[in-house]
């Protein structure tokens, strides 16, 4: 499957313009191309962790209500989760480099309409335009990869790739906050066209074509219904946690049941699927997704809350908050490093489960935070969640795409970034809107009857809210310097219980999830033997 670029001797092409398929060895720039994948996959995931220190500027400029900002950081997270397994499965007909160069460029021009654009429904069009890109780029960069590595170094280059995301969780608030030290929050969307054009470049120049052999007709009945299932069920968590089991969320929570079970039923019986669901009954593919899911769920919530304690109570800029969140990029890099030492000798079961183990430590440690805490209480919980990305996601992510044959690479591309998106998307909604409930009913307790209405009711819509309300106070004749203070003190205070009493629930559902993921991870035999029928089973579907 992966061959070499040239006779042994010859000069390598300027362009990688040779088809991976036509290669009689490893691809010789196979490393180079692993950094222009890195680069890309790092844009996407930096657009969603970039924007969580934009945000306090643009609610302030744009006059953003609650249900803005939320749907300013959701419009990119709606068509990427519900896209990626569909447009994994073009790329894998048509041209994988292709679709990463296209997605680029899509996502380049969602960020240069959103850097400029000041109305608040064109900022959240902007990023919907950016998530297509992104659900473009996701799927191609694991595909390619994949596809380019032999199957004895695909494992560590897996690893880097799993590294870089936790790389973007840090990175994407330090870049962000460097740039609205002396700049406009625009500039944290236009920081991405650099980037993205860098990518593109670097993809003509090192990452080779590719595309699947033999692939049949792509189910574009199926495409469209994991579409609607997909789609409706974000925007039903988004929306009904949030903003209240209005109509329209409930329809969607409708309608992504019944799109499921269509999906299911036309999978099922369809001879050339969009993804063989069949492939959940099998232990290795259901327990590392249900893994993925389980732990971005835990982990990008806790990250996002705690995030906002950082600059919202304790008062850190941009530039700040983002430099204290390197500390969780670099675990992620040393649990990278070690999960290579240790998965391939004890297995993805025991790694994957101590990593999901230490994780679930992580986000219970947040149950002691309270109004006096410092960054030094932070510190352990992140240090803990960055290692244990590094240690679970790289062997979780190489079981998925082991499961699929060369044909199918980017719908298990797909398949692995739906489960994680979907994981991250669920667990910021979810125990956002835990966060944002305990907030308000604690704070309730603290000043109810204290304040006039207007002003509680903007006090409880969020921490920002009660921070501006307190602001307030102090500047009202009325009020004065000691009452805002008493408001201020019981803002923080009801937003630490807050962080306590959710991550008391997230601990609970990561602890729920790991022991679930823990038992149906096969063993070490049972793994061996699973991994050996699915090399069996795509062999015989590549000779066919």
């Amino acid at each position: 499957m992966c061959k070499q670029l040239t006779p042994l001797g010859a000069p390598v092409p300027f362009l990688a313009i040779t088809p991976v398929e036509e290669m009689t060895g490893p691809y010789p720039r196979r490393w180079r191309a692993l950094i222009v994948l890195c680069l890309s996959l790092l844009i996407v995931v930096m657009a969603n962790t970039s924007l969580i220190v934009a945000a306090p500027d643009m609610t302030k400029d744009l006059g953003l209500s609650s249900s803005d900002l939320q749907w300013v950081i959701d419009g990119y997270t709606v068509p990427y989760a519900a896209l990626m397994l569909v447009l994994g499965a073009i790329g894998d007909k048509y041209s994988r480099r292709g679709a990463l160069v296209l997605g680029l460029l899509i996502f380049a021009g969602g960020s240069v309409m959103g850097g400029l654009v000041d109305e608040t429904n064109l900022v959240i069009t902007a990023r919907a335009i950016m998530g297509v890109g992104a659900a473009v780029v996701m799927p191609a960069t694991l595909s390619l990869l994949v596809a380019i590595f032999p199957r004895a170094e695909r494992a560590k280059a897996i690893t880097a790739w799993s590294a870089t995301s936790g790389l973007a969780i840090a990175a994407g608030p330090l870049a962000a906050g460097w740039l609205l030290e002396d700049h406009a929050w625009g500039s944290t969307f236009l920081m991405n066209v650099p980037l993205a054009v860098l990518g593109v470049v670097g993809a003509l120049l090192l990452v080779p074509p590719s595309k699947a052999e033999g692939m049949g007709r792509i189910d574009y009945v199926g495409g469209l219904l994991s579409i609607v299932s997909v789609g409706s069920l974000v925007y039903a968590t988004i929306e009904g946690p949030h903003f209240g089991w209005g109509a329209g969320p409930i329809t969607a929570a409708v309608v992504a049941g019944v799109g499921l079970l269509a999906f299911v039923v036309w999978e099922l019986k369809h001879p050339n699927p969009m993804l063989n669901v069949r492939k959940f009954t099998e232990r290795p593919f259901g327990g590392s997704m249900m893994a993925v899911l389980f732990f971005f769920f835990g982990t990008f919530g806790s990250i996002y809350y705690s995030t906002q304690f950082l600059q919202f109570v304790l008062g850190y800029d941009a530039l700040e908050t983002g430099i204290r969140l390197l500390p969780l990029a670099g675990s992620v890099f040393v649990g990278a490093a070690v999960t290579g030492k240790l998965a391939p000798k004890l297995g993805v079961k025991i790694v994957v489960g101590t990593g999901m183990v230490i994780g679930t430590a992580g986000v219970f440690l947040l149950t002691r935070i309270d109004s006096g805490s410092t960054y030094t209480d932070f510190l352990p919980p992140l240090l803990l969640l960055g290692f244990a990305i590094g240690l679970s996601l790289s062997p979780a992510t190489d079981t998925i795409m082991g499961s699929f044959p060369e044909s199918e690479l980017g719908v298990g591309g797909g398949a692995n970034d739906t489960a994680l998106e979907l994981g991250a998307s669920l667990g910021i909604a979810i125990l956002g809107s835990l966060l944002a409930t305990s907030y308000k009913d604690k704070l309730t307790d603290l000043v109810g009857g204290h304040l006039p209405a207007a002003a509680m009711d903007t006090a409880k819509d969020s921490v920002g809210g009660g921070i501006a309300v307190a602001e307030q106070v102090a500047k009202n004749p009325q009020g004065g310097a000691e009452q805002a203070q008493t408001l201020l003190g019981a803002v923080h205070e009801s937003f630490a219980h807050a962080i306590a009493h959710t991550s008391l629930i997230g601990g609970i559902i990561m602890a729920a999830g790991t022991l679930i993921v823990i038992a149906v991870l096969p063993g070490r035999k049972h793994g061996a033997e699973a991994a050996e029928q699915t090399t069996e089973e795509q062999s015989e579907t590549v000779d066919a």
